[in-house]
C-alpha cells in the first residue's frame, strides 16, 4: 500500500494493455482533463513528483552528501590506499567550490523536481482534480523550494514551466520563505489525516504541519526574524495527531539489539514516523549509508557483501555519546567481524589520507533485503515525532520557559536509556540531544547554523567565516542563466 510510485507503473501498464486487448476499456482515449480529474489519475500525476524524492535520502554523491558531509557527524576521507577522492572531505573542511559535483547535483535535483511539480499542478488545475490532490502536490513543490533556499539562499523562482532557463528571475530567501509558508498554510488542512497505509511516504496533514514547523524553526536564519511561537504552535498541531515514540526496548532478533533501530529499517514504523522516503534496491533508489561506511571484509562478515570503506564518524562526535545510550549501538569501533579493527582517531583527511581502518563506522541504517554491494532497501525518515518533541523543547527554551521544555526532551532521553535531565534544559542540552537522536538523518547542517556552531573549528576542521553557511550557485547554473548572481565569498 505504501508504494505510491507503483501506482504509476500499474497505470501505465493498463494503458499499454488497452492497445492490444480491444475487449477492455480503452484508457488512452481519455482526455488529459478526464484522466487527471479521476483520483487514480491524480495519484499518477503525484507519483511522478514523489518519484524524485529518493534522491534526497540515503543516496551517494548528491543532496544527502552535500548537506551531511559538511557537518560534524560524518565524512568520507581520502584513504592512503588510494580509495576515495577528496570531494567529500572538501565538503567536511568547508573547502568546496562552485564546480563541485555534489553541489551541482543538488541544484539540478531540486529544479528537476520543481519542474515536474509545476507540471503536475498544471495538470490537476486544468482537470479540476480533487482539492486534496492539488494541495498535496503544491506542498510537495514548496518542499523542494525549501531545500533550495536552505542550501543556496536567494534562488530563481518559477511556478510556470513556460519559461526558459535564461529567463528565470531570482527571488530573495525571504520572499520564497513567505511563499512557502503561504502554500503550506493554504493547503495543509485540505490534506487527509491518514497516517501510514497509502499515506506512507506522502504528505498528509501532519507532515505538512511538521514542514511548517521546520520553516518557522529556521525563520531567523532565512529571514532575520525568529518565529519560535509559530513553530511551537505548528508542533503542537502535530502532537495532537497521536504520534508516539517507537519503543526503545531490547530485542535479541535485531542486529543492533534494540527495537529503536526499527525506525531505520525496511519500513519506518508509523507510530513515530511522520514522513519517510520509500527506497528499494533495483526498484526506486537505494540506501548506501551503512554499506558505504564499513570496511570490505567487515561488510562481508556482517551483511554478506563487501563494504566500501568510506564514511567515518568523527571521533569527537562519537565520544559525546554516553556508554549507556542505546543510540551508541549504531557505531562500530574496535575489533569487528571479518578480522577488522576500527580505531577512532583519523590522522589525515586528504593528504596522505586516512588509514585503511581509521575512523568509527556507522550502521544506523543496518542493511535490509534486498541488498547487495550497491546498497540496501532501508527507507529514510524525513520527519519523526522525536524531532517534533525536540523542536517543542527548543522553542520553549528560546521563549524563556525552560521548565516547560523539560518533559519533551526527557521523553527522547528516556527512550534512549540515558534518563531525564537533572535540571531544566539549556540550549546546549537541546543542541546535543538533537545530534544524538537525529544523527545521519539530514538535520545537522541546519542545526549547526541555527545554533551558531557551523563555522567553528572542530576535529581536523579549522574555523571559517560566515559565507560558508550557504553553498555557491553551481558553475553550470551560472553559465546557463545570466540573471544569476553568485553568493558572496565565492
Amino acid at each position: 500500500m505504501k508504494k505510491l510510485i507503483i501506482t504509476a507503473i500499474i497505470g501505465t501498464g493498463m494503458m499499454f494493455q488497452s492497445c492490444t486487448k480491444v475487449d477492455e476499456n480503452v484508457y488512452d482515449k481519455y482526455t488529459a482533463d478526464q484522466f487527471f480529474a479521476d483520483p487514480k489519475g491524480a495519484d499518477i500525476a503525484l507519483a511522478s513528483v514523489y518519484a524524485r524524492m529518493p534522491q534526497f535520502g540515503g543516496g551517494d554523491n548528491g543532496y544527502y552528501d552535500t548537506n551531511n558531509m559538511c557537518t560534524d557527524e560524518q565524512v568520507v576521507p581520502h584513504r592512503v590506499s588510494g580509495d576515495w577522492g577528496p570531494e567529500n572531505a572538501w565538503l567536511y573542511t568547508r573547502a568546496w567550490t562552485p564546480a563541485l559535483g555534489q553541489i551541482n547535483t543538488t541544484w539540478n535535483a531540486c529544479y528537476n523536481s520543481i519542474y515536474l511539480a509545476n507540471l503536475a499542478v498544471e495538470q490537476l488545475e486544468k482537470a479540476n482534480a480533487p482539492a486534496a490532490k492539488l494541495a498535496e502536490v503544491k506542498i510537495l513543490r514548496a518542499w523542494f523550494y525549501y531545500l533550495l533556499i536552505d542550501d543556496f539562499g536567494d534562488v530563481p523562482f518559477y511556478t510556470d514551466n513556460n519559461v526558459t532557463t535564461a529567463q528565470l528571475k531570482t527571488q530573495t530567501r525571504t520572499q520564497i520563505f513567505n511563499w512557502i509558508v503561504g502554500e503550506i498554510t493554504a493547503n495543509a488542512d485540505l490534506l487527509p489525516q491518514t497516517k501510514g497505509g497509502i499515506f506512507y511516504g506522502r504528505f498528509n496533514k501532519w507532515a505538512a504541519y511538521t514542514f511548517l514547523a521546520k520553516m518557522y524553526l529556521n525563520a531567523g536564519v532565512y529571514t532575520g526574524t525568529a518565529k519560535w511561537a509559530e513553530c511551537l504552535a505548528a508542533c503542537t498541531k502535530v502532537a495532537s495527531a497521536g504520534y508516539t515514540l517507537h519503543p526503545g526496548t531490547a530485542n535479541a532478533s535485531s542486529p543492533l539489539g534494540n527495537r529503536y533501530f526499527e525506525l531505520f529499517g525496511d519500513t519506518c514504523p508509523d507510530d513515530e514516523t511522520i514522513l519517510a522516503i520509500w527506497l528499494k534496491r533495483n526498484v526506486i533508489g537505494n540506501n548506501v549509508l551503512a554499506l558505504r561506511s564499513v570496511n570490505g571484509p567487515n561488510g562481508v562478515a556482517m551483511f554478506g557483501y563487501s563494504g566500501w570503506n568510506g564514511t567515518i564518524v568523527p571521533e569527537e562526535t562519537y565520544n559525546k555519546y554516553a556508554a549507556n545510550d542505546v543510540r551508541i549501538k549504531q557505531f562500530l569501533i574496535g575489533p569487528q567481524p571479518g578480522g577488522v579493527t576500527y580505531t577512532p582517531k583519523v590522522t589525515s583527511l586528504i593528504n596522505p589520507g586516512a588509514g585503511i581502518t581509521e575512523g568509527v563506522r556507522g550502521v544506523k541504517f543496518y542493511p535490509v533485503a534486498p541488498n547487495d554491494g550497491s546498497g540496501s532497501s532501508n527507507d529514510f525518515p524525513i520527519y519523526r515525532y522525536a524531532d517534533v518533541l525536540l523542536m517543542i523543547a527548543e522553542c520553549h527554551v528560546r521563549l524563556g520557559n525552560a521548565a516547560s521544555a523539560k518533559p519533551f526532551i526527557d521523553q527522547v532521553r528516556t527512550r534512549a536509556g540515558v534518563g531525564a535531565l537533572s535540571a531544566n534544559p539549556t540550549l546546549e542540552n537541546i543542541y546535543d540531544e538533537r545530534g544524538f537522536e537525529l544523527n545521519w538523518e539530514g538535520h545537522r547542517r541546519q542545526d549547526m547554523i541555527r545554533f551558531g556552531t557551523f563555522t567553528l573549528g572542530h576535529g581536523l576542521v579549522p574555523a571559517v567565516d560566515a559565507h560558508w553557511q550557504l553553498f555557491p550557485i553551481p558553475t553550470a547554473a551560472m553559465n546557463a542563466n545570466p540573471n544569476l548572481k553568485q553568493n558572496p565569498g565565492y
